[in-house]
């Protein structure tokens, strides 16, 4: 018999390739289902009807499923069961069965009542985190939550092991600390050194703990070819010292953000790399600001532009005559000083002057600020608002749409 009063023992179990039963095809087998299928079981679902995500898992043969309620026997030669109708009754015969199979059977409907209970579990860097709170639910969940976010954080250290020396090149997403990504975020706080950018998240610094060396990159002299090298050599003198170094940067490395040149340069040193994608200003500015850069039957094509060079000048690689004949997004990076310019150039090849448009300035930040205008009137009103850098610049009907209330 099944003793409520004594304390859960909680396991890891080795499902790989061992049969489980799934009794129930709903939204309680859909979220236990998908864990055992990445713990390699072999599930079989037993169920008249399941939700659409159980039937396409079985559609691609990640699971079996019979359509059909349950029958004596369907635990024969199981490892582990789950009973999760919707029906107590039928639980209860799961689980009689179970028990005089000695198979582990969790009750859904009332964990009190079978022979093993799924702890709220999340997942960190090839971690389990798993928490039983003797059926407070809510609370196994919260204190999952918290130790996974305390993980990611580096609030928790996950590893007894040094950090190798070395670099990651880290995305720092758009400027919002809480949208750098999770392995983002926990290389930052392994670093010795972190070589960061104005346009990274500032408050993600100020947590950084009085022993790591800080270098702001945006201070360092000599024209902008000379203060990439400069950065490069930092990156390179600290990784060779038994550093590990975090280059943290705005948005993504690799979004006109000089990454890769960063990259080559280390590769050519001899020194390991890794590289964090990030969350682009262009295309998370926008959303925070209720632009949507594509939408369906209104933009079928995005297109990223850089704007630190003129439509004009000998260094452009943008064919600025294709960009004033399409119909779809045209992002602006870097444009507002040069807004005037732009907008006359698409207005020349094609764009009407009443395209709409939007300017996003130091979007997903406290200050964020949002402009709408068109093509024909966006210079002025940049210039009257004082719109300043970091701003992203949307063109196009998506810029038009509102949201509905």
């Amino acid at each position: 018999m099944h003793v409520t009063q004594h304390d859960q023992y909680l396991v890891g179990l080795e499902l790989a390739g061992r049969k489980v039963v799934v009794v129930g095809g709903g939204q309680v087998a859909q979220r236990r289902v998908s864990r055992l299928i990445a713990s390699g079981a072999l599930v079989e679902v037993v169920s008249p009807e399941v939700t659409p995500a159980v039937e396409g898992m079985a559609s691609a043969r990640e699971i079996t499923w019979t359509p059909r309620r349950y029958a004596e026997g369907d635990l024969d030669g199981a490892w582990y069961a789950i009973a999760c109708t919707d029906d107590a009754e039928v639980n209860a015969v799961v689980g009689a069965e179970a028990e005089r199979r000695r198979v582990f059977c969790v009750r859904a409907d009332d964990g009190r009542l079978g022979t093993a209970v799924t702890p709220a579990t999340g997942e960190y860097d090839g971690l389990t985190v798993g928490v039983l709170a003797k059926g407070a639910h809510r609370r196994s969940a919260a204190v999952r939550t918290a130790l996974v976010e305390a993980l990611q954080a580096g609030v928790v250290p996950d590893s007894a092991d040094p950090v190798l020396p070395g670099v990651a090149l880290v995305g720092g997403g758009p400027g919002d600390p809480e949208l750098i990504t999770v392995r983002g975020r926990r290389l930052l706080s392994r670093a010795d050194v972190v070589v960061a950018d104005r346009l990274g998240p500032r408050d993600l610094i100020e947590e950084l703990g009085p022993d790591v060396e800080v270098i702001d990159a945006s201070k360092i002299p000599y024209g902008r070819a000379m203060a990439q090298q400069r950065i490069n050599e930092l990156l390179i003198e600290h990784a060779r010292a038994g550093k590990f170094v975090v280059r943290l940067k705005g948005g993504d490395p690799f979004v006109y953000g000089r990454g890769f040149e960063e990259v080559q340069a280390c590769a050519e040193a001899g020194v390991p790399v890794t590289v964090v994608p990030g969350i682009t200003s262009a295309f998370a500015a926008p959303a925070v600001a209720g632009i949507p850069v594509s939408h369906r039957g209104v933009a079928h094509e995005i297109v990223v532009v850089s704007g630190h060079v003129a439509p004009d000048d000998p260094r452009s690689l943008v064919d600025w005559q294709a960009l004033g004949r399409m119909r779809g997004t045209v992002v602006l990076m870097m444009a507002v000083e040069r807004i005037a310019q732009f907008a006359a150039a698409l207005i020349e090849y094609g764009r009407p002057a009443d395209t709409p448009v939007g300017v996003i300035q130091d979007g997903t930040t406290r200050i964020q600020r949002t402009l709408r205008a068109t093509l024909g009137t966006v210079a002025v009103q940049v210039k009257e608002q004082e719109i300043s850098p970091p701003a992203i610049v949307v063109i196009g009907p998506v810029a038009g749409l509102v949201a509905q209330r």
